[in-house]
């Protein structure tokens, strides 16, 4: 297994993606800790699933745009589980309005949830890592929209387009202790909340017309990329985001 004896640390890992990721890892062989915020049930329901087959998991209520709750949740997480590998950066917002209409407070709820949030992970992490110092691996979870413009959406692509810097410069500074830094960044995944614009034809045609490989990308596939990133097979990928989006990026337009 790839990830045999390893702690991983998945934040909004309750649902969607990043439930996929903590369960992927967890049947990958590592103790994984869901990380949530609000109702705890579905969080509970994942640990229960990973724990059914075998596999250490817990839950634990942080949000991520707090310095405290990210200490006490990787503290938490070291007390437990004795160590930490491995940080993936899921949690993530969006809201939409016209760029000339966007309520100030929200621009800074999707920064603090997108950006602010893998920085103070990454940094609780990555001090976690060093005083072990035996290495580790940061993975953001990312955008086609770190690099894609998105009308209506503009604090969400700034969010993604500073994570992309973020990461290639905590990168180097990270390299000298053996810790990998990486963002994947997906595209078109199909998770429940989609289920409107599936519903809708029209829209769902003009989006798999932007991708090149006509079909929506699948949670397991991110996470399936997150496991090789996290694994000793990507030692030597330090500082590189990851595209997973069926090819959209050659051909959309701005979504």
């Amino acid at each position: 297994m790839e990830l045999q004896g390893k702690v991983a640390i998945v934040t909004g890992s309750a649902t969607g993606i990043g439930k996929a990721i903590a369960t992927g890892m967890a049947a990958a062989g590592a103790a994984v800790v869901i990380d949530y915020v609000g109702a705890p049930d579905p969080a509970d329901a994942v640990v229960a699933s990973i724990r059914s087959k075998g596999s250490q998991a817990m839950a634990v209520a942080a949000d991520v745009s707090d310095p405290d709750q990210v200490n006490s949740l990787v503290q938490q997480t070291v007390k437990a589980m004795g160590r930490l590998d491995i940080f993936v950066n899921n949690a993530g917002m969006e809201s939409k309005y016209p760029f000339t209409e966007y309520p100030f407070e929200l621009w800074q709820k999707v920064i603090a949830v997108d950006l602010t949030g893998p920085f103070l992970c990454a940094q609780a992490a990555a001090k976690a890592m060093i005083q072990q110092a035996d290495g580790g691996r940061i993975i953001n979870i990312s955008s086609v929209h770190e690099d894609l413009p998105m009308p209506t959406n503009a604090p969400y692509c700034a969010a993604k387009g500073g994570l992309r810097m973020l990461m290639r410069t905590i990168a180097v500074e990270l390299a000298p202790h053996k810790i990998t830094v990486n963002n994947i960044a997906p595209g078109a995944i199909y998770t429940p909340i989609d289920a409107d614009v599936e519903a809708s034809k029209k829209i769902e045609a003009a989006l798999m017309a932007e991708i090149p490989l006509g079909r929506w990308g699948k949670p397991e596939e991110v996470a399936d990329l997150a496991i090789f990133l996290a694994s000793d097979a990507a030692g030597y990928c330090t500082g590189s985001t990851f595209f997973i989006d069926g090819g959209m990026l050659r051909q959309s337009g701005s979504l």
